[in-house]
């Protein structure tokens, strides 16, 4: 592929631009439409049960206020109501995620067949399907292991009256560096890089990575095309995954 010179930071938006594209074409209809399916369903149980809940949840945590900074309490609730809603977020994401991954891996296959104009992958079956699905699930539990004591730490600084200000940029700081690593690791999977050198290589290109993580994660806020955003991201990093890995290095594996 050609390489087009442009500051790092800015080639990550422009590969989920592109996947965006590359989603909406007839190739991909099918494996867009099936993880889709399976994500709003979750979406749809998951606000109604948040609309429930959320006055409670937004008490118990201004309860965590010190009495001295009571006070405080009607400015301090729009933080609180961002922090609940970055848990909330990531709560979705992480289950949408791991209910989709087979077919999400199957995406991110045939997003790169597209891309690079070749296919070194076996022909689309149930019987492929059922196949993957071991192994998707397994690396999906290995993001929950990397994730979930990342994400305890900042649910205790959360939770810690006075610490508690600083929680919400650490969550935003993390959730951008989670999206990165969520949808780079379908690609990478289906190469068979292993977890530790796919973050490593991750890491090496550290603001293509956070560049393309901040424009997944703002772009999943937005009402209607979140919808098509979960496909779109991992068509945008099978793009980020041709492109960076042809243009530099192999990570030995």
């Amino acid at each position: 592929m050609q390489t087009t010179l442009r500051p790092p930071a800015l080639s990550g938006p422009q590969y989920l631009l592109q996947g965006i594209k590359l989603v909406l074409s007839p190739g991909l209809r099918l494996f867009v439409l099936l993880p889709l399916l399976a994500n709003l369903i979750l979406f749809v149980a998951m606000v109604y049960y948040t609309v429930q809940q959320f006055d409670y949840w937004l008490t118990r945590l201004l309860a965590t206020l010190p009495g001295w900074l009571e006070f405080l309490s009607y400015l301090l609730w729009p933080l609180f109501v961002v922090l609940l809603v970055l848990i909330i977020f990531f709560t979705f994401t992480l289950f949408a995620n791991v209910i989709a991954a087979p077919f999400n891996g199957l995406l991110a296959e045939k997003a790169e067949i597209m891309i690079r104009g070749q296919d070194d992958f076996p022909a689309f079956s149930l019987q492929e399907l059922l196949a993957i699905v071991p192994r998707t699930l397994g690396r999906e539990l290995r993001k929950l292991m990397y994730f979930l004591p990342r994400a305890a730490g900042l649910l205790v600084l959360s939770l810690v009256p006075g610490l508690n200000l600083i929680a919400p940029p650490l969550w935003l700081l993390f959730g951008v560096w989670m999206m990165c690593v969520q949808y780079l690791d379908y690609p990478a999977d289906n190469h068979k890089l292993g977890w530790q050198d796919m973050l490593n290589w991750l890491r090496q290109k550290r603001w293509q990575s956070l560049g393309f993580g901040t424009s997944v994660y703002f772009a999943l806020w937005i009402p209607g095309l979140n919808v098509l955003m979960m496909p779109a991201a991992i068509a945008g990093a099978t793009l980020f995954w041709v492109h960076e890995r042809d243009t530099a290095p192999e990570v030995s594996p």
